[in-house]
Formats: C-alpha cells, structure tokens, sequence
C-alpha cells in the first residue's frame, strides 16, 4: 500500500472542530450521555455495566453485540458481523481487501474520502462516477454502467450520501444489486446514515440483505449519535470475507472497548426510539433551514437532505466559498465545511458547495451568528 493522502475533513476539523463556537457542520446526529443511555436500560443493566471487568474482548465482538447489530437486518445473523473500532476502521481494511491491485473499482462521487482513497492507495485502478448535482445528485445508472470493465471488482457506494443527502430511489438500488449480481461485483455500501430518512420510503433495503455478496459498513456514530463510542462493523454473509478481515484487524486495533460494546448493546436494543428521536430533530430543523435561507435567495440554493444529518448548499457570493467559510469561522466562530474538502481526483465536485449539519439541536443561535456574518458584510 502507497502513503495515504491527507485526509482533507479530517484535517480541516483539526484545525477548527473543537475551537469553533458553533459547529454547523456537524455529521452525526444529536448525541446522548452515558447516564441518559443507562437510563433507557434496566436495573441489570445499570449493575452490569458498573461491574464490567475491563478486559479484552473477542476480536469478532461480544456475542450480545453482535446479536444487536445482526438483529437490525433482515437476512444477517451474528455470524455475519464483525465489529471495529469505528467505521474507518471498518473501511480501511475492507477496501484494501475486497479486490487484488491492478483490478477496478467503481465509487460515487462525491464521497467519503476513504472510498476513493483507500483502494487507490492499495494499487486498484478507480472511476469515480458522478452523482448529478443538477437533479437532486441522482445515481445515473447508465453512467455506472459506461465505467465497467472486465477487471471490475467492486462498486463502493455512499447512501444516505455524505455529503449530499441523496438517496437513490428504490428502482435504481435495486437495478444497482442487480447489476453487480449479474457481473460478479461486489457491491460495497456505506450506510451510516440510514434510518435517518425522513420519508420511510426512500430507505433502502441494506445492501447485505440485498445480496449475499455484498457488504454493509453502519457505524454507532452518525444516525445513533454515539461517536464516542466508536464502534462500527461490517455485515456481510461472505464469511471468507470475514475472516480476513478479522485477521487484518489483528494489526490495528485487535477488539473494541468492552464498556464501548456494552453501551452500543444496550443502544441498539432501543435503536428504533433513538432514530425516531433523531429523525425528528431533522424535521424540526428542516423548516428552520428553510427560512432562514429563503431570506438570501441571491446567495444560497437550498434543498434539504433526502437522507441523513447533512446537507450540500450552494453559495453564490462573490468571495467564493472557500473564503465565506473562512472568514465566517474566523469572525464569528461558525464551522461549515468548504467544497474543498470534498475534492476528487476521480469526478469533477461543485467548488461552490458547503456542508451544513441538520441533525443537532437548536441550530438558532449558530444561524443568529451566521446572520450577523451576511448582513455585515
């Protein structure tokens, strides 16, 4: 494996995520304390969890957990999970693995830089294939379709995307599982916002129910807003698969921390009521979105996530975006993401887009700086 890039999200939050007053651009969804989640839990549980012993565990995961997470699909059982310190975790492993170098792989864009990466540091050739910014960023399947080659191995997808909020309808998936089916793909989705649908019906059937080839890389961070926890796997009835990936995991983090295990069991047992919860931030926020970006119609274009805690507004003031975030996090301490850091060697990104978070609560007071930012310019 060459040397990875620098990771451009990551070392713009490092630079701003914990200075920053107001943190706009937030990705996962409202958090919860420790003592709260205890609380969704019994007696037993509350016991348990101060008794824990602070030890390893299997490399694999706890059996308790990996029923939780096999209990959210539909054609997974424990068996077909294996748990890592975090979706990156999961990722960069998996995209090493899933083909041999000099063999193709297909991903969206734009993306979660690892998907691109990842694989073209491990020696695959890689196609980027846009998502339409113009309509909604739908998946055109004909353009998949026009980047196979003999040597495609896999196709490795974002839905919800980050940072779009696109979710492909459900004909286009199911073409897509079709598709990869039909060609010996491996279809590779990273789902770490799902549930976060604000429309039932645009949530897709995992891509692991889908396809007993393919993978589904979730997270506790994004729709559970438990990043703390750091605690992700990869679902997949491919054992063979599996087990490798448990064998590479040796030489990274080896197990997860067992109260992290312990706390992601008891949320997942109440992950419907923690979704809903979180799903109805997003409603609340959305109309607020609206409003306060209908009041600068010749500066923005708007349009709310079909998906997800993330948005991908355009910005169309002279200074360009990558000055507006700029000066903006400098003067009034409000952190958005700049097109920049989405930037692609593979597909063309908009440079005029920002990343707005929609999944945490009361963003007035951010959008009261952000408006002090606009009106005093």
């Amino acid at each position: 494996m060459t040397t990875l890039p620098p990771f451009r999200l990551e070392s713009y939050f490092a630079r701003w995520e914990f200075t920053a007053k107001y943190h706009l651009t937030a990705s996962d969804a409202q958090t919860t304390t420790i003592g709260e989640l205890l609380a969704m839990g019994t007696d037993d549980d509350r016991a348990a969890f101060t008794e824990l012993p602070l030890g390893y565990v299997p490399t694999w995961g706890s059996d308790a957990l990996r029923t939780a997470v096999a209990d959210t699909y539909q054609q997974c059982g424990p068996e077909d999970i294996l748990l890592f310190a975090g979706a990156e975790e999961a990722l960069f492993w998996l995209l090493q693995l899933v083909a041999e170098p000099r063999q193709h792989a297909i991903v969206t864009v734009p993306n979660y830089q690892a998907l691109e990466t990842i694989p073209v540091a491990a020696g695959l050739q890689v196609t980027g294939v846009p998502l339409d910014p113009d309509d909604h960023w739908r998946l055109d399947l004909d353009a998949v379709r026009a980047a196979l080659r003999p040597t495609t191995r896999v196709i490795a997808v974002n839905f919800p995307n980050n940072p779009t909020g696109a979710v492909p309808d459900q004909q286009t998936w199911s073409e897509l599982v079709q598709l990869c089916e039909e060609r010996g793909i491996r279809l590779i989705c990273d789902e770490v916002y799902r549930g976060l649908e604000l429309d039932p019906a645009r949530t897709l059937r995992q891509a692991a129910d889908a396809s007993p080839t393919a993978v589904s890389v979730n997270v506790m961070s994004k729709s559970y807003g438990l990043p703390g926890l750091r605690v992700g796997w990869i679902a997949c009835r491919d054992h063979a698969l599996l087990e490798r990936l448990e064998r590479h995991k040796h030489y990274t983090s080896i197990c997860n921390a067992g109260p992290s295990e312990f706390l992601a069991t008891l949320a997942l047992r109440r992950g419907p009521e923690i979704q809903a919860r979180n799903r109805q931030i997003i409603a609340d926020n959305i109309p607020v979105l609206d409003e306060f970006f209908a009041g600068y119609p010749d500066l923005f274009d708007w349009a709310p996530p079909q998906g997800g805690a993330v948005a991908f507004p355009r910005y169309r003031g002279a200074d360009g975006v990558e000055a507006f975030c700029r000066r903006l996090v400098e003067t009034e301490g409000v952190l958005l993401l700049p097109a920049s850091v989405y930037t692609s060697d593979l597909a063309p990104v908009p440079a005029d887009r920002f990343r707005i978070g929609v999944g945490r609560r009361d963003p007035g007071a951010a959008l009261v700086a952000l408006r002090r930012y606009l009106d005093g310019r």
